[in-house]
């Protein structure tokens, strides 16, 4: 696969609709052309400690932010009918329908792809095949996992690999 963009959602809480942060890496050609970060206020508005303890963000962080439709309007014009590819794509395809639904908005059926599965087709023996380790087998180093953008990028290294 040459031409895709990498998406990467963290939720304020476990609720899907929660959306308090979105990366987006695009592929073509087989490069990184381009990418987008962005907080979000989330919805419902509160973070629990679990969430905040793995990505580091809270209140502070994504009250000021914009809601989700005005980012999405951001992103939109970037995807130009590229396929979608996530690392555990049902979490981040859900996030982006729930946030869809929960806003009103015609979700547009996106194709996603899972570099998750993929990978783990393609390092059977990976000691397991979270996006950190995944990555490493594919030559990037992760720093700042769980920090949207930064996953977003690592999850576009490890499709060019095993999509």
């Amino acid at each position: 696969m040459t031409d895709f963009a990498a998406i990467d959602f963290e939720t304020a809480n476990n609720q899907r609709t929660s959306i308090c942060s979105v990366g987006v890496v695009i592929v073509r050609n087989g490069e990184i052309t381009d990418s987008f970060y962005s907080l979000v206020k989330p919805e419902p508005n509160f973070y629990n400690y679990w969430c905040s303890r793995v990505h580091g963000l809270t209140c502070l962080d994504t009250d000021s932010a914009p809601v989700f439709p005005y980012v999405w309007e951001q992103i939109e014009p970037m995807l130009d009918g590229l396929p979608l590819v996530a690392h555990n794509m049902m979490f981040d395809e859900d996030c982006l329908k729930a946030a869809f639904r929960c806003y009103g908005m015609d979700y547009p059926d996106y194709v996603f792809y899972d570099t998750l599965q993929a990978s783990r087709r393609a390092f059977p023996d990976a000691v397991n095949h979270k996006l950190d380790t995944v990555s490493a087998l594919c030559g990037y180093n992760l720093e700042n996992h769980h920090h949207a953008l930064a996953d977003a990028e690592a999850c576009a290294w490890v499709a060019r690999v095993v999509l």
